[in-house]
């Protein structure tokens, strides 16, 4: 970052901190955070003080610019300091996904319709691509998609089943993913639309997403043709540019929640006496938060690395999953530690790590499992080698 790119990114990073640690956090409490997430109402109470205070989608500036990756990292970090924190200032998945996806890709005439809105936290998002496991649908591996798009005039009739579906129950625009007869394709549609049914909403380890991650059926849904996002067939390339940066984004939240774990962690260890001392003289407790210092900066690291690499205009596929795996497995590690250190107090709803372990622990699976991107890195080193040996 430039000087004055750091200077900036520093204020809004600052702004958004004291905003999360000083509203935000007295909200970890209420009653309207359930097992699927805040509900709707609490939403748009947190998102009227963030528009208040001025941090609303701190990320995408007043002229309709976003933040580098590297800008982005410092700003979102301080948002998720808090499970709530992405929430309110507008920050969380998969909304901040998608904004990136119609801010790359979306027609003037999407941006006004379905982006605005988004920005303004006025609007939740969904993002309709992975299916049922148990009907052989497309998880980790998008090129098992079975739901169909087929042309009817100037509408594209889209039929299938979709799965842990981020936000659905309560988003006001969604991005389905099909395949037609040229290969996968991007579709923008208005939610709630009865072609679109919520089967059930799963019970997950998580719970920080509004509208929980559902189950659903789309039984003939009919979009105009004007609302595929980009080109027929070109749906799996439009998907690399959301999905190489909401891995990152992922990391740089769970990130701030990782560091106020173990804020809470290390209070709890230097006021906590036992066998006459604090926890922290003992090395066993003080040796665990000593490595979770380590962990964050060797997260923040690697984050400020992919960060760099996609601000160049690469796809940065490869970096994405080195990342995502490191930071998400660094970020467990913590998350485990402080539950560890704190004991019983660790495992109760009495402060938040509780929470942040859970979340970290979905983290580990959600936007790729660690097994996928090692594998798909294992395949790079594979074919790498086979170019060397042929040269």
């Amino acid at each position: 970052m430039s000087g004055a790119g750091a200077a900036k990114t520093a204020e809004i990073a600052a702004r958004v901190e004291a905003f999360v640690r000083d509203v935000v956090v007295p909200y970890e409490k209420d009653p309207r955070c359930g097992s699927h997430g805040p509900t709707d109402d609490l939403v748009a109470e947190l998102r009227e003080k963030a528009r208040a205070a001025g941090v609303l989608t701190p990320h995408i500036l007043a002229d309709g610019s976003h933040l580098t990756q590297r800008e982005t990292a410092v700003v979102l970090k301080a948002s998720g300091l808090s499970p709530l924190g992405p929430v309110a200032v507008n920050t969380m998945a998969p909304d901040e996904g998608n904004m990136y996806l119609l801010g790359k890709v979306g027609s003037p005439e999407m941006k006004e319709r379905f982006l605005k809105p988004m920005i303004e936290g006025r609007a939740r998002s969904a993002f309709f691509m992975t299916e049922p496991a148990g009907e052989g649908g497309a998880g980790s591996d998008p090129s098992m998609m079975q739901t169909s798009a087929v042309q009817d005039g100037n509408h594209w009739v889209i039929n299938g089943r979709k799965a842990f579906i981020t936000g659905a129950q309560g988003a006001k625009v969604g991005i389905v993913m099909a395949k037609s007869a040229a290969g996968a394709c991007l579709f923008l549609v208005d939610l709630p639309d009865p072609a679109i049914r919520i089967d059930r909403v799963l019970e997950t380890i998580d719970s920080s997403m509004p509208g929980g991650h559902a189950v659903v059926t789309i039984d003939n849904l009919r979009v105009p043709a004007d609302q595929m996002l980009g080109e027929d067939g070109k749906g799996f390339n439009y998907a690399q540019v959301r999905l190489s940066p909401a891995r990152l984004s992922h990391c740089m939240r769970w990130h701030g929640a990782a560091k106020r774990a173990n804020e809470i962690a290390t209070a709890y260890a230097v006021k906590r006496h036992a066998f006459g001392k604090p926890l922290i003289d003992h090395e066993g407790v003080g040796f665990m938060l000593a490595d979770n210092l380590i962990d964050l900066k060797q997260a923040e690291l690697m984050i400020d690395w992919c960060a760099d690499v996609l601000d160049t205009g690469v796809l940065g596929t490869v970096e994405s999953s080195m990342a995502k795996v490191a930071v998400s497995e660094a970020l467990f590690r913590i998350a485990d530690r402080c539950v560890q250190v704190m004991g019983g107090t660790g495992v109760s709803g009495d402060t938040i790590v509780e929470q942040v372990f859970r979340e970290i622990r979905a983290f580990r699976i959600y936007d790729g499992p660690t097994e996928v991107h090692k594998w798909s890195l294992a395949k790079k080193i594979k074919r790498d080698a086979a170019k060397s040996a042929s040269m």
